[in-house]
């Protein structure tokens, strides 16, 4: 309240109604008389890693990267400030994947986008350099470093040889991360503070543009306000009182480090490569392919947990008794009421013509091959909801049905 739009940079993380989304947040802008040329920010817009790590997919994979598309070339032309998509190797880590892992498939996700807005004309030094990727930092500090390093070397080849980008914007490899995610344990969960730390550290030293820090009590709860004021208090005291963010590539050189990152490159990029003698990241997402080898890392990864091999400080190493963690975030019971009433309230106060004319519109535009942004727009300023949007899509697009996994 009292901060003008056009100096706030907003981050979406909804996949399957990110475009939804910008357009929601694009009408606020225009009502307020904001041009869309001055609007920041990032929606994580990334479909693929949803149908192998988390679930929140709806429709089939044809339609998903079409509006993951629609959201870029639209941004491209009307939003060159908006970051319109943060290709998320994330949740491939905390799902279970290895390092490698993680980065090939994020690297076999952001080639499948780039070849799919470029086969629809547009040059790919228009949009690549608003593309923008998102991971989890583990706690093996040099892997996490090697990994990065090798992320962005590969990255600028795809790019210049591949994709033929000629502004050094596009080769850049834009990245943010989270310290914690499944790293986090339950079992004396302070110790959490002391992971989140040395990761934070890690993403420094491979380079990271921005960093979220969870807080130590994520694997419980909500954070609450002390928790979450000491996770940004770990940023500040890397930041301000270490030093280590003002040297660029600080482990450059060391030969332990060079030589992981040559191997690390070298793995990833003939994983890249069988993916792409499978038929590319979509062919094996469809087939199942990535799903079966992540689920059996994170088999490799448990078992390994309790048979001892892989220590986890107060979990399988050294436990002590648990001792209380004090007050945990409470939800106001009153939170889902308020929403609902301010919803009904929407409704009520809607063009009821305007909306249903906005979805025909959406839904015969889905039947064909318009880009559907504008559709966006006009639904959402006609006050049509997420669902209702969604709910005409559906009906044309149809569902997304996981393939068995053995």
């Amino acid at each position: 309240e009292g901060i003008p739009l056009e100096k706030i940079s907003v981050s979406f993380t909804i996949n399957a109604t990110a475009a939804i989304i910008l357009a929601m947040y694009a009408v606020v802008a225009e009502e307020r008389g904001i041009a869309p040329r001055l609007l920041t920010g990032t929606i994580q817009n990334d479909i693929l890693k949803e149908y192998v790590a988390r679930g929140t997919w709806i429709f089939p994979t044809g339609p998903s990267l079409r509006m993951i598309a629609d959201t870029i070339e639209c941004a491209s032309r009307e939003l060159p400030r908006f970051n319109p998509i943060s290709i998320a190797g994330a949740h491939f880590r905390d799902a279970g994947a290895t390092a490698v892992q993680e980065a090939a498939f994020t690297l076999a996700d952001a080639i499948a986008y780039v070849e799919y807005v470029t086969r629809r004309g547009l040059p790919v030094d228009a949009f690549a350099p608003r593309l923008s990727f998102y991971f989890y930092t583990h706690s093996d500090l040099f892997e996490e470093v090697a990994k990065y390093r090798a992320m962005r070397r590969l990255w600028a080849r795809l790019m210049r040889d591949r994709f033929g980008a000629r502004d050094p914007r596009s080769w850049h490899f834009r990245f943010g991360v989270v310290c914690g995610g499944s790293t986090l344990t339950r079992q004396e969960p302070l110790n959490n503070v002391a992971r989140v730390a040395y990761q934070a550290l890690a993403s420094v030293l491979g380079g990271a543009q921005t960093i979220f820090t969870c807080a130590w009590d994520e694997a419980i709860a909500i954070p609450t306000e002390a928790s979450a004021l000491l996770a940004l208090r770990t940023q500040q005291i890397l930041a301000f009182e270490t030093n280590v963010p003002q040297v660029v590539d600080p482990l450059g050189g060391s030969y332990f480090l060079e030589d992981l990152t040559h191997r690390m490159e070298a793995t990833v990029a003939e994983k890249l490569a069988q993916i792409e003698g499978d038929g590319g990241m979509v062919a094996a997402i469809e087939a199942g392919r990535v799903q079966q080898e992540i689920a059996e890392s994170a088999y490799r990864w448990q078992k390994a947990v309790e048979r001892g091999e892989r220590r986890i400080v107060g979990v399988n190493w050294d436990r002590v008794e648990e001792a209380p963690v004090g007050e945990c975030f409470r939800e106001n019971p009153e939170t889902v009421s308020h929403q609902l009433a301010r919803l009904a309230r929407t409704k009520a106060g809607r063009d009821p013509r305007r909306v249903e004319k906005a979805l025909d519109a959406l839904s015969e535009a889905a039947a064909g091959g318009d880009n559907l942004m504008p559709c966006f727009v006009e639904a959402a300023a006609a006050r049509a909801t997420i669902g209702e949007m969604v709910a005409r899509l559906r009906q044309v697009f149809g569902e997304f049905r996981e393939p068995l996994v053995f």
